[in-house]
């Protein structure tokens, strides 16, 4: 028996796939259900299981992020909303994908593939590549803000710059309001687009349209000015100006 979890943070995403599953391969065992990161993690560390069908967009974050916390040897059937250009980074890495509002007879096509010859097959460090890629395609356009009980949303372009600070990440509105988010600069940077963000240093990444001016500082180092000013003094190093010129410029 084929013993498989479901891992979708949408109730009425997760009921539809689960009555697919049903009436398409009756004998499968469902495991278990989880709607974030933190419980496929423990699903997949209690239990025996041969196949996952995992949304990559989960309320807690890429998922990812599982793969990294819990490496796995075993087939992944991805799903999503996202665009072609996500899509194919899955075909190149030979990772099954469905596309929501997901088919019947999709569904059915990447189990006979899962059947046949266990295709989707993959180990940790090739999720790791399909991250990058999938990021790479798929810009953020927004990211949620929590204040007090409520959630709201800022749009990415109405950022000027996210920093680091004593070890949490902060999104600075132009408006000069500022959020902690639950994203490192490291994962951020891939998100954003690189038109409009530069990683300007370790614990900087800033919008062109808030960087009123940069000035040679000691050392060859530039040291920027921002509109709405940046709560700390950022120093563009030696070794990144060069870059930072350019892409001030347009040209990288």
């Amino acid at each position: 028996m084929t013993r498989y979890v479901l891992v979708e943070d949408e109730r009425f995403a997760y009921e539809e796939m689960k009555r697919m599953m049903q009436m398409l391969r009756p004998d499968y065992q469902l495991v278990g259900w989880a709607e974030s990161i933190e419980q496929a993690v423990l699903l997949l560390r209690q239990n025996r299981i041969d196949l996952m069908i995992v949304d990559i967009r989960l309320s807690d974050g890429l998922s990812f992020e599982i793969f990294e916390q819990c490496p796995i040897d075993i087939p992944v059937l991805f799903t999503t909303a996202y665009d072609e250009y996500a899509l194919q980074a899955f075909k190149v890495n030979s990772i099954d994908y469905l596309l929501k509002p997901i088919e019947e007879n999709e569904l059915d096509a990447a189990l006979h593939k899962f059947e046949r010859n266990h295709s989707l097959h993959s180990t940790t460090p090739q999720y790791k590549k399909l991250e990058t890629d999938y990021l790479a395609g798929n810009k953020k356009n927004r990211f949620l803000v929590q204040i007090g009980d409520t959630f709201q949303y800022a749009e990415t372009h109405e950022v000027a710059f996210f920093y680091s600070e004593e070890k949490y990440t902060y999104l600075h509105l132009f408006t000069n309001k500022r959020y902690i988010i639950n994203y490192s600069l490291d994962q951020l940077e891939p998100m954003l687009d690189r038109n409009l963000f530069f990683r300007v240093s370790r614990n900087c990444i800033s919008n062109i349209k808030a960087i009123q001016k940069s000035s040679r500082y000691f050392g060859s180092r530039l040291k920027l000015y921002f509109r709405p000013e940046c709560p700390h003094e950022v120093l563009v190093s030696r070794s990144r100006a060069n870059d930072f010129l350019k892409w001030i410029d347009g040209t990288l």
